[in-house]
């Protein structure tokens, strides 16, 4: 099947690599979002094929992305000053999803968090929009409800 890209589900975007194949309403998309100076997404999960899935997705509404499997990845990479926002998976091996929100916080860095996570348990949810995150999402989420998440931190 081949559907336009903004169209297409989180699985069907899994095999397809934008903008190649990207369709017109796509690359508007890519047009808007990939300049010198646009911020890039990073995802922080250990599951690479929820990573690679979640990296297409992203990257076929014109986002740059950057992906890393764990919170320590990401604290050790240098993108800081380019990161856009940032969606984290709450169970990640060694420091957490939340420990790594808490952290950034600490350290003064205000870099807007997106959680999806398989554990979307109340008091998790809690704690993370408290602490600031945009968007709590449970797995499996609306590929909407993602893009609208990030969309918003784009404006």
């Amino acid at each position: 099947m081949n559907l336009p890209l903004a169209n297409a589900t989180l699985l069907e975007m899994m095999y397809r690599l934008p903008p190649d194949g990207a369709t017109h309403n796509s690359c508007r998309a890519w047009a808007l979002h990939d300049g010198p100076d646009a911020g890039v997404v990073a995802i922080v999960d250990d599951d690479k094929w929820v990573l690679k899935s979640l990296e297409r997705l992203i990257k076929s509404s014109g986002f740059r992305v950057e992906t890393f499997v764990s919170a320590e990845d990401f604290l050790q990479s240098d993108n800081d000053s380019k990161t856009m926002c940032v969606i984290l998976d709450i169970g990640l091996p060694g420091m957490s999803g939340l420990e790594l929100q808490r952290l950034l916080s600490a350290e003064g860095r205000q870099v807007p968090v997106i959680f999806v996570s398989a554990h979307d348990e109340p008091e998790m949810r809690t704690q993370a929009l408290v602490w600031g995150a945009i968007a709590f999402l449970g797995k499996p989420f609306n590929d909407k409800a993602l893009l609208d998440a990030v969309n918003s931190v784009a404006k």
